[in-house]
């Protein structure tokens, strides 16, 4: 089984990065893993931590319409560049914790992808350069709220709510070109969505570079890649699961919005 890197807090509130046991347990690093963070001696109980999202990013950088068969779905042509987007870091939330559905909107929708973990910094890079710059890989659902989407006609407020991107539960190092991403509601046994990784118009390692034209890239920094087609509306009460081959599955529950979120 590929090493499962992780986020966690202890009950005492202290944050660790660290890798993820097959007992649940956790041995402690000495630093963010793509920061070099080494293993120490300190092991954490499988019930003495809480989960968090695998990493606490500068930025998260979002690609629209990036699988041919949703830009159709969509009722749009294909982008003949990566159409880019932010969601600001306070939309993170982990895995099973709860996606607050706003009062502002009237239909939020799922959107599961493959996220992109950077490590190091990241300027002016070939698609050659990118490649090492992508530290890991992980799931997340790029939840949006699809009425507001279309009455502001720029995506940030739609994007932009707490709790719009769960990310989790964990980041692998390596992830299969072909890997299959599948969404599922609730207890049903059929995906709403399901697709192959390698049906994005622009690939992991063009994304990166592309992006780092513009902007720096910075460790930790998270890249989401597009979501296959079958999206559609959560109801509040609903469970989404992502699921993405060799990461493993981001589950959570629709609720009102209500107190604020503690990321």
């Amino acid at each position: 089984m590929a090493q499962r890197y992780v986020r966690i807090k202890t009950a005492q509130g202290q944050t660790y990065y660290g890798l993820l046991q097959l007992n649940r347990s956790i041995q402690v690093l000495d630093a963010p893993p793509w920061l070099q963070g080494q293993p120490t001696d300190l092991e954490l109980a499988p019930d003495s931590y809480t989960l968090l999202a695998p990493c606490a990013p500068s930025k998260i950088v979002a690609v629209g319409k990036n699988y041919m068969d949703h830009a159709v779905e969509m009722g749009t042509p294909v982008p003949q560049e990566p159409l880019l987007f932010l969601k600001p870091p306070t939309t993170i939330t982990a895995a099973d914790r709860d996606i607050q559905f706003p009062p502002q909107s009237k239909r939020v929708d799922y959107e599961g992808e493959l996220a992109l973990v950077i490590g190091e910094l990241c300027v002016d890079c070939t698609p050659e350069q990118a490649q090492g710059k992508i530290w890991g890989y992980t799931i997340a659902n790029d939840v949006t709220a699809r009425d507001l989407q279309k009455q502001d006609g720029q995506w940030t407020r739609a994007k932009g709510f707490n709790t719009f991107c769960p990310l989790g539960p964990w980041i692998v190092r390596e992830v299969s070109a072909g890997a299959k991403l599948q969404t599922f509601l609730n207890d049903a046994p059929e995906p709403v969505q399901s697709a192959s990784i390698d049906q994005m118009v622009f690939a992991p390692d063009f994304l990166v570079s592309y992006i780092s034209e513009i902007m720096t890239l910075l460790p930790g920094d998270v890249i989401l890649t597009g979501t296959p087609r079958g999206i559609g509306p959560m109801q509040i009460g609903d469970r989404v699961r992502v699921e993405i081959e060799g990461i493993g599955h981001l589950e959570n529950t629709v609720v009102p919005r209500s107190a604020p979120v503690i990321l």
